[in-house]
């Protein structure tokens, strides 16, 4: 009775060494080996995996700029640190990086601008941005604050501060992912050093929007007349700052009648 119990037992237990020793065989023949140089790219990237190099994780962008199909300094939360390290396991001179971040093109904050009505529907930007009204503020260009692009941010870079997204720039990585999520298209990259800034998006004539809000563009003018380096234009009543030709002298800040060009901070 026990010898026919131990003879299917046994037979398993044959299989299985088997198998198994098959499976071994199979993981040597067929393993791929890791390329060195791919590893210690690798190990001076952060290890966020966000995707803003344009590559799913840190393993894929490391083999392509092993490949030379990606630039050694294209991992924006590694910032220079990380280039410089890559340039140096490639054997490449690095050059200058300028530091890059989010920037929200909107100050319709509480103070500023109107509310229509009391939205009560889905925390979701885009949700309220399908209404009619494209969201609950009277200006329909502005930030609905319902924290899509905070929830997006892996590296805590973005907090609502009276209404409005303000990102904290010594933590942005500019990875992109809330400029994909806000349906309002009020968050750009530029770089850090250009620090003057127009705090709007509104493309509405004057008029409506000091109606609308406080802070908005009026496109009056001013700010291109003035700009000897004919880095402002204002182009659907909305002024847009050409940051390579900016010069910082800041003669369109104070000149400003609605003080939508302000002055940014800018990370040392």
């Amino acid at each position: 009775m026990i010898q026919t119990m131990l003879i299917p037992v046994l037979a398993v237990a044959g299989l299985a060494l088997i198998f198994g020793a098959i499976l071994g065989l199979s993981a040597k023949k067929f393993a791929v080996e890791s390329d060195p140089n791919v590893d210690r790219i690798v190990s001076v990237l952060p290890g966020a995996n966000c995707g803003g190099c344009g590559f799913p994780g840190c393993g894929v962008f490391a083999e392509n700029v092993v490949k030379g199909k990606a630039s050694y300094n294209g991992c924006p939360p590694g910032g220079a640190s990380a280039a410089s390290e890559i340039a140096k396991q490639m054997g490449i001179d690095a050059a200058p990086s300028n530091r890059s971040a989010a920037f929200v093109k909107c100050d319709g904050c509480n103070t500023n601008i109107k509310r229509n009505y009391i939205y009560d529907g889905p925390k979701s930007c885009v949700s309220a941005s399908q209404l009619a009204t494209g969201g609950n503020k009277s200006c329909r260009y502005s930030c609905i604050g319902l924290e899509s692009c905070k929830n997006a941010c892996p590296f805590g870079a973005i907090k609502m501060v009276d209404g409005v997204a303000v990102i904290i720039k010594e933590k942005c990585s500019a990875c992109g992912k809330c400029v994909a999520v806000c349906p309002k298209n009020l968050i750009e990259i530029v770089p850090d050093k250009n620090t003057v800034r127009v705090m709007c998006n509104s493309t509405d004539k004057g008029k409506l929007v000091r109606e609308n809000c406080r802070a908005g563009c009026i496109g009056c003018n001013i700010c291109q007349k003035i700009c000897q380096a004919g880095a402002i234009t204002v182009v659907n009543n909305i002024a847009h700052i050409d940051y390579e030709k900016c010069t910082l002298c800041m003669e369109c800040v104070p000149k400003c009648p609605s003080k939508a060009i302000r002055v940014m901070a800018q990370i040392s």
